[in-house]
């Protein structure tokens, strides 16, 4: 762990989800082959269905409209509509199979997995701190068997626009009652997390998953550190 910030008084603790207390990349794949497996039972051969169209659908969405990636399931859920009316489907028809696409994604979404040594750090430190969570995604910490753990999740779309914005870090802290500097939020993404921390008030702590990128970064965090259990120096 390295510090390049005097640390404030930490009296709570933010934590993002995807790629911070588990692997994403392997999640998401599983659930694109999920949605796109529904897919194909419900549609006809002819009807285009692979990853690359439905990421086609969602850019497509978001020049249009911006705003509409801070709720990343309903832009999915949305870009599934106007792929299947693109290539035909009346809007009735797509908005049903849509919903069921949707539903298979999410279920295999959010079959996450922990690692064994997760949720013992986890209550070390919830002995010690509030946890809350902030993600810029759709994980359910309630089936990730962690929920009793938290006080409470903020997702972006419900709890306001995505991180780096400061929505979802002003939300925590006005619900925890506490101001912005004593909460110490973990994340390994540099500019959802650590610039989104720190441009609401926050300290933070960034996970450097791959260690030398440190250069990239355009601010310092307070704290860096390499693995979860360094986390332990706090609780």
């Amino acid at each position: 762990m390295r510090i390049y910030k005097a640390l404030r008084p930490i009296h709570a603790l933010s934590f993002d989800l995807d790629d911070t207390l588990y692997a994403n990349t392997t999640v998401i794949a599983k659930a694109e082959l999920a949605m796109q497996q529904r897919l194909a039972q419900l549609l006809p051969e002819s009807f285009e269905n692979n990853s690359l169209y439905w990421f086609e659908q969602r850019k497509i969405l978001a020049r249009a409209d911006a705003e509409v990636r801070h709720d990343v399931s309903r832009w999915r859920l949305l870009a599934l509509e106007r792929g299947l009316t693109v290539q035909g489907l009346s809007s009735c028809e797509a908005a049903e199979i849509a919903e069921l696409a949707m539903s298979a994604f999410l279920q295999e979404r959010t079959n996450i997995q922990l690692a064994p040594e997760v949720r013992p750090l986890l209550q070390q430190l919830a002995r010690r701190f509030p946890l809350v969570a902030i993600t810029n995604g759709n994980a359910d910490i309630q089936k990730m068997g962690i929920a009793d753990l938290f006080q409470f999740a903020l997702r972006a779309g419900p709890g306001g626009r995505m991180k780096p914005y400061p929505d979802m870090f002003l939300t925590a802290a006005n619900r925890l009652q506490l101001q912005p500097q004593h909460i110490l939020h973990i994340g390994d993404h540099v500019k959802s997390d650590v610039l989104g921390a720190l441009s609401a008030g926050c300290q933070a702590a960034w996970l450097n998953l791959t260690p030398g990128t440190l250069g990239k970064l355009k601010i310092l965090p307070h704290v860096e550190f390499h693995q979860l259990e360094d986390l332990t120096k706090f609780g």
